[in-house]
């Protein structure tokens, strides 16, 4: 453990990271095994955060003081070795691109994206699916993390639209280049209904970075196009009717 000398905040370093959460990249494996794996870790995990929270709870019923203390602080010990809650406490100095915790955010994010219905049963937070996502579109990212989210970008535009989804088009003007416009071209005039009107949104607003990302936006672009085609319950108002 080393302390930020912006913040004063202790900060884990990356074997730390590894040793509480590593298991957690099994979430996105293509083996349904370790998926399943990883899946019984998550269970393990948040069983013994409520069994903490609970003995926390008892302890400051019971006002005591040491013990409530001590409690505390197993709670968060706990709470640091699951999901969403050990990316919770991210120090609020450093930029997240340099914070060891920043592969768990995209692997959260990931998580999310390719196998939705596991992380809503399991994980479900949509406040930190919003704040992680535009944590990581306010920061500058090497290569190789760049590429992860153009890949998410990617991966979205081409569902049904979940809770908090617009959030990745800051993301994509954060990413904005010649690789994420090719695949979100190749999806705009994809077969794919879902595709063609998200991916083509977020390219308008690509071209239009002075304009908005908001639900009357959406709704004004939706409009002015053929509805023919549309989805059940995209020409009812829009598909991020359910953005809250």
């Amino acid at each position: 453990m080393k302390r930020d000398a912006d913040t004063g905040v202790s900060v884990d370093g990356a074997d730390v990271w590894h040793e509480r959460l590593g298991w957690a990249f099994g979430l996105t494996a293509s083996d349904p095994a370790e998926r399943a794996a990883a899946l019984v870790r998550l269970a393990d995990a948040e069983r013994n955060t409520q069994d903490a929270l609970d003995r926390y709870n008892r302890a400051w019923r019971h006002r005591y003081s040491l013990g409530r203390q001590a409690a505390h602080r197993n709670y968060l010990k706990a709470l640091r070795c699951s999901l969403p809650g050990g990316l919770w406490d991210r120090p609020a100095g450093p930029d997240i691109s340099t914070w060891p915790g920043l592969p768990y955010v995209l692997c959260f994010l990931e998580w999310e994206a390719r196998y939705p219905q596991e992380w809503t049963r399991y994980a479900k937070s949509w406040g930190t699916k919003e704040g992680l996502i535009r944590d990581v579109a306010a920061a500058h990212h090497d290569e190789t993390v760049r590429s992860k989210l153009v890949e998410l970008v990617e991966t979205v535009v081409q569902r049904p639209y979940r809770c908090k989804d617009r959030e990745y088009v800051r993301v994509a003007r954060a990413v904005d280049g010649e690789d994420l416009r090719s695949r979100l071209g190749r999806a705009a005039r994809s077969d794919n209904p879902w595709a063609q009107r998200h991916a083509g949104y977020v390219l308008w607003l690509l071209d239009r970075p002075e304009v908005p990302n908001t639900r009357h936006v959406w709704r004004t672009l939706l409009a002015a196009t053929s509805r023919e085609q549309a989805p059940a319950g995209v020409a009812r108002g829009g598909v991020m009717a359910d953005d809250e």
